[in-house]
């Protein structure tokens, strides 16, 4: 049952993966949301229609600073990396306090580490749900949604960590960036395609073009989730240097950049947030 709009909440809306507003993946965040119903959640997430909607709780594991659901506009998702690092930010920015070098957030999926450097956050990306070569099958499905021609596909891999990401490796930035999807054909599936950047041609602001299609039939900006799966198959099978940074929302007129470094046995993906609204929302 909805509540009859009696109950103030803080609330923001911040661009994840930018420097400067406008130019990343925005995220809608309600603070000190432990009285919304699983029903309100979902609504006030479907009424924002962003890619996703964040709701801060209090912790319920002993050594969380704070817990948050994540929620697209028709489901809940178990993980997902803007929406990580945006409520994170919110969370510090509402007088969020932690103790030690990390910051621990709850969510469906367990507990994610967060680290603060400056005016960056950055995760530890969790383990691959489901890794490996694509099923022909798939592979076969994606081409053709992807209208690619099978020799420019260089790899592809399963990058799940949650949401269900799979990868496509292509040759460069302009056969990614070229890229006009057919969503009836690849229905039901989270796309991410990725290429390297030439440094004498495309620039040394990035060393990677990202782009992600979802499951819902619109591209994504700016994905963390993605890009941390991608992250753990490039470096892992040696394609990727152990730190870089990916390029994303660029065929959407945004600049997200994603920086990634492994340390030690660990993958990061860091980004800056910027504050767009902060307000109060009746619910």
């Amino acid at each position: 049952m909805l509540r009859q709009g009696t109950t103030k909440f803080t609330f923001q809306q911040v661009d994840v993966f930018a420097s400067r507003p406008l130019r990343g993946n925005p995220l809608a965040v309600v603070v000190g949301a432990d009285a919304l119903t699983d029903v309100e959640m979902a609504a006030f997430a479907n009424w924002t229609n962003l890619s996703e909607t964040t709701f801060l709780l209090q912790p319920k594991a002993a050594h969380a600073d704070y817990r948050v659901r994540i929620f697209t506009p028709v489901r809940e998702l178990p993980f997902a990396g803007h929406p990580t690092l945006g409520s994170c930010h919110v969370w510090l920015a509402c007088g969020g306090k932690f103790s030690g070098s990390e910051i621990v957030q709850e969510c469906e999926a367990g507990l994610i580490r967060i680290r603060q450097d400056k005016d960056r956050l950055s995760f530890a990306a969790p383990q691959l749900r489901r890794s490996g070569p694509l099923e022909p099958e798939i592979l076969t499905q994606v081409i053709n949604g992807l209208h690619l021609a099978p020799d420019m596909v260089i790899d592809a891999n399963w990058v799940d960590n949650g949401p269900g990401w799979l990868a496509l490796l292509l040759r460069s930035k302009d056969d990614v960036l070229a890229l006009r999807p057919d969503f009836s054909v690849v229905s039901g599936l989270r796309v991410g395609v990725v290429a390297p950047w030439n440094p004498g041609k495309d620039g040394r602001d990035a060393d990677f073009e990202v782009r992600a299609f979802t499951a819902a039939g619109f591209e994504d900006p700016v994905t963390g989730s993605l890009n941390a799966g991608i992250a753990q198959w490039l470096i892992g099978s040696g394609i990727a240097p152990s730190a870089y940074v990916a390029s994303q929302g660029t065929v959407l007129g945004r600049a997200g950049r994603v920086h990634v470094e492994q340390v030690g046995d660990e993958i990061w993906i860091g980004g800056n947030v910027a504050t767009c609204i902060e307000g109060s929302v009746t619910l």
